[in-house]
């Protein structure tokens, strides 16, 4: 079930909200500018499947989104826990970073934990299929898909390039919450 936490992010002792309500969720992360949605992720995909497979499903859904935000790159990341590069790929996404233009990502399977580092809040966004989420530009954040992942996530960006990290260099994520699946 898709959830979200709150602490100040100088002590993660000091919860300061915690719910799994869908409105609740949408309206503490709209309060921070974060776009949450929950659509129908309807296709029977498995975590590993192609990023030509996970499009071809979507295809719809994705040309919605391009022509309401114009995005111009859209990829998938489709990751289970027999990828050999998975310990890898989490420890890219768990340093604390930021990117150029929005990051957008809709849950087509499993689940994943944006911690989205805001002002002097650290907002852990437990996402899961049918979720999307979209991380405001420059908003430092990291991504955590667990020890053992199984998830399928539609990335889009504005970037023609991508997925494009530029790390803070703050050691902020290793005093939070961590997906452990």
């Amino acid at each position: 079930m898709s959830a979200i936490r709150i602490y100040p992010h100088a002590d993660i002792t000091q919860l300061e909200f915690a719910s799994q309500n869908i409105s609740s969720i949408r309206a503490r992360l709209a309060a921070a500018g974060v776009r949450f949605e929950q659509w129908q992720a309807s296709a029977e995909l498995s975590p590993g499947a192609s990023q030509d497979e996970v499009i071809a499903a979507y295809r719809a859904d994705i040309d919605r989104l391009i022509a309401e935000e114009g995005y111009q790159t859209v990829d998938v990341v489709s990751l289970n826990r027999k990828n050999p590069k998975k310990d890898e790929l989490r420890q890219i996404f768990l340093r604390e970073h930021r990117h150029g233009e929005d990051e957008v990502r809709f849950f087509v399977a499993g689940q994943g934990l944006f911690s989205l580092h805001i002002n002097d809040r650290v907002y852990e966004v437990l996402c899961e299929r049918g979720d999307l989420i979209s991380v405001p530009a420059n908003t430092p954040h990291w991504f955590d898909m667990g020890p053992n992942p199984d998830f399928i996530a539609i990335r889009l960006f504005n970037n023609p390039e991508g997925w494009v990290a530029h790390y803070t260099g703050d050691n902020i994520a290793d005093r939070f919450n961590r997906l452990e699946n």
